[in-house]
C-alpha cells in the first residue's frame, strides 16, 4: 500500500475559515515571506531503507538546510517496494527524488522521459548504498542451512517476495541463477546456465510464500512462517540492531547489490524543488549520510569508508555483480522476459500447483 505523507486541504468548517482569512489579513506579507522560508520535497523510495531515512538523514538534512540556506525543508515521503515504486511515478506520483533498490527500475523512470539528467554519471556510478543477499535462518540453524543449495532439500520452507513487484526479490532471483554460473565456473571453468536454472528452479519449489516487498517478507519470516529467507544483509543487520535474534549466513557465491538515487527531473522542474531534489541526493553522498547508512546495516558506496567497515562487512568469496550477468537489460530479458528463465519457472511452478 502506497504510504504517502502530504499536507491536503479538504472541507473546513466555516468558523475555521473566517479565522485564517482573518490572521492571514492581519499577517499580510509576513506570512509569504514565512511560506517561502519552508521548501518541500517529495521522496519516492523503497520500503528497505525507510527507518535511516526518517531516523537520521532527512534529520541531519533539515539541519544542514537551515544552516546552509536559512529555511525548513519538509518531507513528504512514500516507501513501497521499488518495482512498484516505479511504476507509481511513472504512472504519475510526483516524487521529487527516487531512492530505489535497483538500476532496472530508475530506468524504467529514465524511458518515461521523467528523469532527464545523466543519474549514473553522478560519483560512485550513481549508487549511494551497497549490500549482499543473504540467507536468514531460524535460531540454533535447525536446518542446517549454509548454503543455496540447502534450500533445495525436502522439507525445507523458503520465503522471498515477487520479483514482479519487488526490486529486493529481482536481486535474490539473480544472486541464485548467478551463483550456479558462478560456482559452476569455478568448479569446472565454465559457467553452466543450465546447473543455474536448474538450482533456481530446485529452489522456487521450495518457496512458501512470495510477498510484494522485501520488508513484508522479512515480516512473514518473523512471524515463524517457513525455515529459511533469502533477503538483504542490511535487512538482517537491521533487525540486530533493533535487539531481534535474526541469524543469517553469507553464501560463498552471492550478487553485490547497488541501489540507486535520481533526481525526478520532470516533477522537480514542475515544483520549483530543483535546487533543494540536487541538494539531498548530493548530501547522499556525504560521510554523514554514508554513515548513517551504514549504521542500519548498509554497505557504503563511498569506497574509503568501505576500507574502514571492512571487517563489519565481509566479501565473500564468490561474489559478483549484475554485469557478471550481463547488465540489468540482459537480465530483464533473459531471466525476466517473456521467455525468461525466472519467468518459465514461475509458470511451470504455477501449472503444477
Amino acid at each position: 500500500m502506497l504510504v504517502l505523507k502530504r499536507n491536503i486541504f479538504g472541507e473546513m468548517a466555516t468558523l475555521a475559515v473566517s479565522v485564517f482569512l482573518a490572521f492571514a489579513l492581519a499577517s499580510g506579507c509576513d506570512g509569504n515571506r514565512a511560506a517561502e522560508q519552508t521548501d518541500t520535497l517529495v521522496l519516492g523510495a523503497y520500503t528497505v531503507p525507510k527507518e535511516v531515512y526518517q531516523k537520521e538523514i532527512i534529520p541531519a538534512f533539515q539541519r544542514y538546510w537551515k544552516d546552509t540556506t536559512g529555511r525548513e525543508v519538509k518531507f513528504e515521503e512514500s516507501y513501497v517496494g521499488s518495482g512498484a515504486q516505479a511504476r507509481a511515478i511513472t504512472a504519475g506520483f510526483e516524487a521529487d527524488v527516487a531512492a530505489l533498490s535497483l538500476e532496472g527500475d530508475m530506468e524504467k523512470i529514465v524511458k518515461a522521459g521523467l528523469i532527464t539528467s545523466r543519474w549514473r554519471e553522478r560519483p560512485w556510478g550513481g549508487f549511494i548504498t551497497y549490500s549482499v543477499v543473504v540467507i536468514g535462518h531460524r535460531p540454533g540453524n535447525p536446518k542446517n542451512i549454509n548454503d543455496w543449495e540447502d534450500l533445495t532439500r525436502p522439507g525445507i520452507e523458503v520465503l522471498y517476495p515477487n520479483p514482479k513487484t519487488s526490486g529486493g526479490a529481482q536481486w535474490f532471483v539473480n544472486a541464485i541463477y548467478g551463483a550456479g554460473l558462478r560456482t559452476t565456473f569455478e568448479k569446472d571453468g565454465t559457467a553452466d546456465p543450465s546447473y543455474a536454472a536448474d538450482l533456481l528452479k530446485r529452489v522456487q519449489t521450495r518457496v512458501k510464500v512470495m510477498d510484494k516487498s522485501g520488508r513484508e517478507s522479512v515480516t512473514t519470516f518473523e512471524r515463524g512462517i517457513g525455515d529459511a529467507i533469502v533477503t538483504y544483509e542490511n535487512e538482517a543487520l537491521l533487525r540486530r540492531k533493533q535487539g531481534k535474534e535474526f541469524p543469517f549466513v553469507i553464501p560463498q557465491a552471492t550478487i553485490l547489490i547497488e541501489n540507486p538515487v535520481a533526481v525526478v527531473d520532470e516533477y522537480a522542474v514542475k515544483h520549483g524543488a530543483v535546487e533543494v531534489a540536487e541538494q539531498f541526493v548530493r548530501f547522499l553522498h556525504t560521510d554523514v549520510a554514508q554513515r548513517a547508512f551504514s549504521h542500519y546495516g548498509f554497505r557504503p558506496a563511498d569506497p574509503d569508508l568501505a576500507r574502514d567497515l571492512s571487517e563489519d562487512f565481509p566479501s565473500p568469496p564468490l561474489l559478483f555483480d549484475v554485469d557478471y550477468l550481463g547488465g540489468w537489460a540482459e537480465v530483464q530479458d533473459s531471466i525476466y522476459g517473456e521467455q525468461g528463465v525466472w519467468t518459465r519457472i514461475s509458470r511451470e511452478s504455477a501449472e503444477v500447483k
